[in-house]
């Protein structure tokens, strides 16, 4: 009994700081990346290399690539760097300051743009309630990951600054991502935990994960931004996305689809009503690999329908 309180004292102190740390991590959100960059035309290429270039890690993701890389693969590579951005600056030693709780009336339409230094981990994730009296569960917070989408696709289409539209791709390239992991939209209430297990954060599991959420994170492998050859080697296992679904371009069905798999998929047995820790075993862990792979290869390509639209770019040029 004397363990387990220690484990799960860890597990909320993990959570606390590290709260729905990374969806697919750093080769996951690369993968998705790889994925939408396939099918960017070269003027549309031209105009996300521009606007990432203002980006304040832009040297030190270049810095990563080894020398006599042609020209067109380091685009490539910056790209699926830039997809890990907003998690790079949840780091400790970043610069970048905040929390997972959002500021009390932030607009969901907010772009502060690369000053303000500002993490803002909370727009990573929707805590959809799963479980429990829906009477008694609090409305979802504000700004979540499906308005942030919402917004900076509005930046990225709208009359606003390039340094501003630099901010908005950024966080597109990676919040795509984070909307079609399970455990970003949805958090699993129960009597112990009203206010829900933090998207799977508190779950603990055996293994090197510790917890499910980091389990499902790393589903398409381990590996940081200085990986993504990791990712480009991963991407060979995607299977092609179902095309009617990847033609769905509204962000609020993407999160709908995610918290469907939490139900379906996630809380599902070895991971049992309390909060561990679990052993997941072959037939789970192969089914977490399974959906991960779709819904990287789903996410890609919905980044690329949403990049399309907003760059409304053709053969001449881009708008805007």
């Amino acid at each position: 009994m004397k363990r387990r309180i220690l484990l799960v004292f860890a597990a909320l102190i993990l959570a606390l700081s590290c709260r729905a740390a990374l969806a697919w991590n750093s080769i996951g959100h690369m993968s998705v990346a790889w994925v939408a960059y396939q099918k960017l035309t070269p003027v549309e290429k031209a105009r996300v290399k521009a606007l990432l270039r203002r980006n304040p890690y832009y040297k030190k993701w270049l810095s990563n690539i080894p020398a006599g890389t042609s020209s067109a693969d380091r685009d490539l590579y910056v790209f699926m760097m830039a997809a890990t951005w907003p998690d790079q600056i949840k780091a400790m030693g970043s610069g970048y300051t905040g929390n997972d709780n959002p500021p009390h009336n932030e607009m969901a339409s907010l772009n502060d743009g690369y000053a303000a230094k500002k993490a803002h981990k909370y727009w990573h994730f929707v805590d959809t309630p799963l479980g429990g009296d829906p009477a008694n569960q609090d409305s979802l917070s504000s700004p979540n990951v499906t308005q942030k989408i919402t917004a900076f696709r509005a930046e990225l289409a709208g009359k606003t600054s390039a340094p501003l539209k630099s901010y908005a791709l950024a966080w597109l390239l990676h919040l795509v991502g984070d909307i079609h992991q399970p455990l970003h939209c949805s958090t699993r209430i129960s009597t112990g935990h009203p206010k829900g297990d933090l998207g799977g954060n508190l779950v603990l599991v055996a293994g090197p994960a510790k917890e499910l959420h980091g389990f499902w994170d790393g589903a398409l492998g381990d590996g940081n931004t200085k990986d993504f050859m990791r990712a480009v080697r991963a991407v060979a296992a995607l299977p092609d996305p179902d095309p009617v679904l990847a033609a769905n371009d509204k962000e609020g069905d993407w999160s709908a689809e995610s918290f469907k798999l939490a139900q379906s998929a996630v809380y599902v047995d070895p991971v049992g009503a309390g909060l561990g820790p679990y052993t997941l075993d072959d037939v789970y862990t192969a089914n977490t690999q399974k959906i991960a792979r779709e819904r990287v290869s789903l996410a890609g390509a919905r980044l690329t329908v949403v990049i399309k639209e907003a760059l409304q770019c053709n053969n001449k040029r881009c708008a805007h």
